[in-house]
């Protein structure tokens, strides 16, 4: 098994930044790969980025240049750094766990974009 607690979300304003955090604990050596999804109100969970093991990274062709994801393996850490946030950019983030068995998620946070 896996835990994850997201953490660093909230109200911010457009042009504005916020980090999130998800911390994992459990099982830690099964995961392969860690990432953030998000889904807006009705609209389908969609992937923002995810981190390797291997430390290779990937994202979505609309959070290229502004997001950046890192991970603390000491902390059994995964971050986002969120910068140029839109309103566009309102949901609920996830984080999320990949191993050769199940998929884990976290419950999420809250990120609202608005002035």
């Amino acid at each position: 098994q896996v835990q994850l607690v997201e953490s660093g979300g909230g109200l911010v304003q457009p042009g504005g930044s916020l980090r999130l955090s998800c911390a994992a604990s459990g099982k830690i050596v099964s995961i392969d790969r860690m990432g953030w999804y998000r889904q807006a109100p009705g609209k389908e969970r969609e992937l923002v980025a995810a981190i390797t093991s291997g430390g290779s990274t990937i994202y979505a062709d609309s959070m290229k240049g502004r997001f950046t994801i890192s991970r603390d393996n000491a902390k059994n850490t995964v971050y986002l750094q969120m910068n140029s946030l839109k309103p566009e950019d309102t949901a609920v983030y996830y984080c999320n766990a990949l191993t050769i068995g199940p998929m884990y998620w976290g419950r999420g946070t809250q990120v609202t974009v608005s002035s």
